[in-house]
């Protein structure tokens, strides 16, 4: 299927082949008839990415924060490599999208085989999207003009935010489509409405819609219009929907507005606000978010959780039905909106037409149409027809999974590996297109069953989320094929029993498969100097590892126990995996004490393992700390010596003879000699690089600490 993106290093659109997205859960899978660009949006993300550097850091001075913290704790070379590999992932496009159901996830009821919806998908000939962000539309509204929907719930829900009643007067700055579609809401709802623009062919629009007009650049004094308009009382709110980088929209916006008169920002401002405007009116200022209650909440987009609608009346989902029927009943008028249409394979072209200045509103992409559901071969496409494989010359790898972790470390040392890439298999497509191509894949796919099945693929490499883990883990066992696997193993003790069991069935093969789990830091060049001298040394150690983890997000899915199984299962056993490699003997014990009585207590946590020799290890994983300080660290002592590594790139000896520094130019956490080593393992018949036994071992230490902590 075609597909626009956007590459954010370049700011150039392409339309590329991907295939279709997969079909999970809670989900339906709609083939496309057309989408509607978003002037405003897209057209910010474009000239993003054709800013310059200097430019794009002064729009982004968090990021350049977050750059320079790197720096300092990893290393120029680390930070420059993440915020290249940042800008290369390509960007899909879009989020107002009509076309026709052709699948139901499981648990979908609320819609049906050959119902046109609505929603917020991206610019591609089909896509999957989650059921609460959809909208049936009804029969008499036209495709087209149904792909105004989004963002009429866009401008609704400031509408909402701004609580106008009948008679109330209204400015709208800025009428572009979501301030023309919001002028036309706010006269159905009753409402004296102010249309303020530069732009004479928009503003007569907003004239034709029953507005009265304000145009500052032909001279016209804007607060001086919006007082007479009120009568000289003050307006009652104003919404501004402009995009642009002044604070005057807001300025004015204080000036002409009465006292506890109310503004909600639903377009871009720049946000230099006066105390003295808003403090004499007891002003009402407010951001408006998108198309209402239920965004960017995970629950209710991504699992599909409503909310009940006598506490909450008007969701993302319920506003997008409200301008459907809007529509419907002619109160709202849009096919004026339209100024052009082109095909999907000539979006280039329209995004020119939007970037190159030329009077635009509302751009249409048509779509090819079927005359039936897509049929799963689209799941899959060619990348290098010529391409062949050979089993006995090196590993001939499918890798599931190609996010920012697979596109960044792994896919790179596969291909420098002389790996034999067959296919690479992403959820949506567009990164397995991306990197496909980019690292030589003869094809993509968005059906894991492609790597299962295929014949030719011997070895599968898994970098999906952590839920997935165990279940195609045991999966590639069982089709005999050899498994690399990004950590964690598993999630819960019941899926490293599948796991296990899946990998003592492949005994009985002829050729019994290796599993192999990406615990890389045991493959450092500093960890192996670290290990040859402490095999030489008698007695139990005493450990110490400190991971400086950082805070991420209550709400992201690595910190979801059903998903990403929490930050101890899943980067802490880096650690755990560490001091086992270290000690060299089995863990027999172990006891964990999260902090108590703060919002990151379950990513800070102090704990302790004990080792048949004797030996022990603290490991401090804290969430608290300063992004700036180095990340990782790790002290042993041992028979009156002490080996101490700072990040990964300074290893320093007290007490050992002969040794005393070991420097490495950038951070050498061993993610190359880890999968060389794999990859090698595969190709001479040899067993695991790390073996199994210590594999279940580790996972399931992880396993019963994150347990505790949790309990």
């Amino acid at each position: 299927m075609q597909q626009v993106i956007l590459n954010v290093g370049t700011g150039q659109t392409q339309v590329v082949e991907t295939p279709a997205p997969s079909l999970r859960d809670g989900c339906v899978l709609v083939q496309t008839h057309c989408t509607l660009i978003s002037a405003g949006t897209e057209r910010r993300l474009v000239d993003f990415g054709r800013a310059s550097m200097l430019d794009r850091a002064r729009q982004q001075p968090d990021k350049v924060k977050m750059v320079l913290d790197k720096i300092r704790g990893e290393g120029l070379f680390a930070a420059v490599e993440a915020v290249r590999s940042k800008l290369e992932q390509p960007l899909a496009l879009g989020y107002c999208n009509v076309g026709t159901v052709t699948r139901l996830g499981g648990g979908v009821t609320e819609f049906q085989v050959g119902e046109r919806v609505v929603s917020n998908a991206a610019h591609a000939g089909v896509v999957s999207v989650p059921k609460n962000l959809c909208a049936r539309i009804p029969e008499s509204v036209d495709d087209e003009s149904a792909a105004f929907t989004v963002l009429g719930a866009i401008g609704l829900q400031g509408l909402r935010l701004a609580r106008p009643t009948i008679g109330e007067t209204i400015v709208v700055t800025g009428l572009g489509a979501i301030g023309l579609l919001t002028v036309q809401m706010l006269r159905a709802h009753g409402c004296r409405v102010l249309g303020v623009d530069v732009n004479p062919q928009r503003i007569d629009m907003a004239r034709r819609a029953g507005a009265h007009t304000a145009n500052p650049s032909a001279g016209d004094d804007v607060v001086g219009i919006a007082m007479e308009f009120s009568r000289n009382r003050g307006v009652d709110a104003v919404l501004i929907t402009a995009s642009t980088s002044s604070s005057e929209p807001v300025s004015q916006a204080a000036k002409m507005c009465r006292k506890r008169g109310r503004i909600v920002l639903v377009g871009v401002t720049g946000l230099e606000l006066s105390r003295e405007d808003f403090y004499e009116k007891e002003l009402t200022f407010q951001v408006s978010c998108s198309y209402g209650p239920g965004r960017y909440d995970h629950s209710y987009e991504q699992q599909g959780h409503d909310y009940p609608v006598g506490l909450v009346r008007w969701t993302e989902q319920r506003n997008f039905e409200a301008v459907l029927d809007l529509i419907a009943s002619e109160a709202l008028n849009v096919k004026p909106l339209i100024t052009h249409r082109f095909p999907v394979e000539r979006a280039e072209e329209a995004y020119s037409v939007l970037v190159q200045g030329t009077e635009s509103l509302g751009i249409v992409l048509q779509y090819p149409q079927r005359a039936q559901e897509p049929a799963v071969s689209s799941q899959m496409v060619v990348l290098d027809e010529k391409k062949t494989f050979c089993p006995s010359a090196a590993p001939v790898v499918g890798c599931i999974g190609a996010g920012n972790y697979g596109g960044r470390v792994l896919l790179p040392v596969l291909a420098n590996c002389g790996a034999q890439l067959h296919t690479v298999v992403t959820a949506n497509g567009v990164n397995g297109a991306h990197y496909g191509k980019k690292f030589g894949f003869a094809r993509t796919s968005t059906n894991a069953a492609e790597v299962f099945e295929n014949g030719e693929i011997n070895t599968v490499v898994i970098a999906t989320r952590h839920d997935s883990h165990s279940r195609l883990a045991a999966k590639a066992l069982r089709a005999g094929k050899h498994v690399f696997m990004e950590k964690p193993l598993a999630l819960t003790s019941d899926q490293l029993a599948e796991v296990e069991t899946a990998y003592e069935e492949s005994s009985y093969q002829p050729a019994r498969p290796i599993l192999m789990i990406g615990f890389n830091r045991r493959f450092s060049s500093h960890i192996q100097r670290m290990k040859q001298r402490l095999m030489g040394v008698p007695g139990p150690k005493s450990l110490t590892l400190l991971m400086n983890a950082g805070r991420i997000p209550s709400n992201h899915w690595t910190q979801d126990p059903e998903v990403g199984g929490g930050r101890i299962i899943g980067e802490a056993c880096h650690f755990i995996d560490l001091a086992r490699f270290l000690v060299g003997e089995p863990i027999t014990r172990t006891t964990a004490v999260p902090m108590r009585g703060s919002s990151c207590s379950l990513d800070t946590a102090q704990i302790s393992l004990e080792f048949h020799d004797g030996s022990i290890a603290s490991i401090q994983y804290y969430a608290n700390g300063d992004r700036s300080f180095p990340k990782e660290r790790v002290e042993v002592f041992a028979d009156g010596k002490i080996l101490q590594l700072e990040n990964f790139r300074v290893l320093r000896g007290f007490g050992w003879p002969g040794f005393r520094t070991y420097r490495t130019w950038k951070q050498d956490k061993g993610h190359s000699a880890c999968i060389r080593a794999f990859l090698n393992a595969v190709n001479s018949g040899a067993s695991s690089p790390i073996p199994v036994n210590e594999i279940l071992e580790v996972s399931r230490v992880a396993i019963e600490v994150a347990k505790g902590l949790r309990n």
